[in-house]
């Protein structure tokens, strides 16, 4: 039901543009996809087509078939389009079997090559590209034009796809000329693997031109996230044969575990941010979905290391309950510190607001699936209750400024991703495990489901 709220309420005010302003029942563009439009369309694809929101899904796809325009000008974020539409596409393509989505898949993949036009092949900071000219600059905020590290570590499980799926053996050749999508991700693997890492951990920026960090900051909330999260799905995606991803898993987690998992006074386990070897003891909302990650990388670990692990899933995923706990609203701070005495809480009033962010109920729903507690959706059915109460407006679901505050000023933004993620995540919790199966599928970071490839596969 409140999909299929979301959903009617943005085809009424907004259809085509990318998001819904649902307190001025209008629709927002803003700039991080360049000229591409529908990204609710794309984005919440999948979620319809999983919920049998049949009508709902037929109407989307008439959109993606009519008014889908990829022949667009402007600067577009790499990583968000490929997240979005790429993932979505794809998605949608393999629960659907409908061309379509494949064909539109494929030839925005290939809009995406000339980003990785740099003299080390990793697609620069921001990684901007324009879709029509294909021509492709940097971000200026990303620290001195350089790469960051959850961008250009996220492309893998795509453009795995998409090399297949263009049916052209040449794309997966991790050497092929010319270079293609398969080897573009295999070289920046290569990148990473030779650079020296301090004390085991990645920091967030890397330069494009040298191939070596710009500055020492490490985090797994923003930034360095889905970094840490395609490596391990990356191996599980392949189907267990993919050992390097596994090896680079494995060693960094370990680094995160002896360095940055601490236990506040109040004993509550969490993961800081590094900024050259001083702890900053905060950690962001994006860093939860860390818990639901841990859990899935443990169910493949050895015995000693995965009974580790899953206590390490719960106690993280308990920790970001807690930062949704603790607020007046029941909905959590997109940051929240152990410092000054505060626990689990944002001090800052910049770090006070909720955009409909999926990452903890992502968690609830990996440890449901993997341990089947029924904490977890109880947790989940307080977050439905929340949202339910502060986020829906009369024209569809809006972030609030401050989570602390009971009568909550509204963001006038449903993002798109609330639609793929937050609502699919809390469908998911409440669904049999063989929706989905954790088996068979694999979320990338906007929670698309990819297919693990069960047969001879070949990275």
């Amino acid at each position: 039901q409140m999909m299929k709220f979301a959903w009617d309420n943005y085809k009424h005010y907004a259809l085509g543009k990318n998001e819904l302003r649902p307190l001025t029942k209008n629709g927002h563009i803003g700039n991080m996809f360049g000229g591409l439009r529908g990204a609710t369309v794309i984005d919440a694809l999948d979620t319809l087509y999983i919920m049998e929101l049949e009508e709902e899904f037929q109407e989307a796809k008439q959109w993606v078939e009519k008014s889908f325009d990829l022949n667009v000008n402007g600067e577009a974020s790499l990583f968000e389009v490929n997240i979005r539409y790429i993932g979505g596409l794809l998605a949608t393509y393999y629960l659907t079997g409908e061309e379509v989505f494949k064909s539109k898949a494929l030839e925005l993949g290939e809009k995406l090559l000339p980003a990785f036009n740099t003299p080390t092949g990793i697609p620069r900071g921001g990684s901007l590209f324009s879709p029509c000219s294909g021509m492709s600059w940097s971000w200026g905020w990303a620290s001195a034009g350089s790469s960051i590290l959850a961008e250009f570590g996220t492309l893998h499980l795509e453009f795995l796809h998409l090399s297949e799926l263009s049916g052209n053996p040449v794309f997966a050749e991790k050497a092929s000329d010319p270079p293609s999508l398969g080897s573009r991700v295999m070289n920046i693997r290569r990148v990473l693997n030779r650079v020296e890492k301090p004390q085991g951990l990645y920091p967030n920026f890397l330069s494009p031109v040298t191939g070596s960090w710009v500055q020492h900051h490490v985090s797994i909330g923003g930034l360095g996230d889905s970094f840490y999260e395609y490596l391990i799905k990356s191996w599980l995606m392949s189907d267990k044969r993919d050992s390097e991803a596994k090896k680079m898993y494995d060693d960094a987690l370990e680094a995160i575990e002896k360095h940055l998992v601490k236990k506040s006074a109040g004993g509550l386990t969490y993961i800081a941010e590094w900024r050259g070897g001083i702890l900053d003891h905060k950690m962001g909302h994006l860093a939860c979905f860390s818990g639901g990650m841990i859990a899935l990388g443990a169910e493949h670990a050895v015995q000693d290391r995965r009974q580790r692990h899953m206590e390490l899933a719960a106690e993280i995923t308990s920790t970001c309950h807690e930062s949704y706990a603790r607020s007046d609203t029941k909905l959590g701070p997109e940051a929240f510190r152990f410092d000054a005495g505060s626990e689990a809480t944002a001090t800052r009033l910049s770090e006070r607001y909720y955009i409909l962010r999926p990452e903890v109920v992502e968690s609830y729903m990996y440890l449901w699936r993997l341990t089947h507690h029924p904490k977890y959706r109880h947790w989940g059915w307080e977050v439905v209750q929340a949202l339910e109460k502060h986020c829906r407006v009369e024209a569809g679901f809006s972030g609030i400024r401050d989570v602390y505050s009971t009568t909550p000023i509204h963001d006038n933004m449903q993002q798109s991703f609330f639609l793929a993620e937050t609502l699919k995540y809390l469908y998911l919790l409440f669904s049999e495990d063989d929706v989905l199966s954790l088996e068979d599928w694999v979320f990338n970071t906007e929670a698309h489901p990819l297919p693990i490839n069960h047969t001879d596969f070949k990275a």
